[in-house]
């Protein structure tokens, strides 16, 4: 049982690590006031990326 819930938190955690990357430009313009918003779209895109690859490598190991 805590391994089917563990394996649903992994892959809601790649799943938002997902949608960071995706919708960087959106999320940027509609919660952070930047004045350069190319750096926050990047800042964002770069922690979805981290976000998905640790979501991934964990849930790798889990399930074996």
């Amino acid at each position: 049982m805590f391994n089917i819930i563990m394996r649903i938190v992994l892959l809601i955690i790649i799943l938002s690590g997902v949608v960071l990357i995706y919708d960087a430009r959106v999320l940027t313009k509609k919660f952070f006031s930047f004045g350069d918003q190319n750096e926050g779209t990047s800042g964002l895109k770069i922690f979805g990326f981290i976000f998905a690859v640790i979501g991934g490598v964990l849930l790798f190991f889990i399930s074996k």
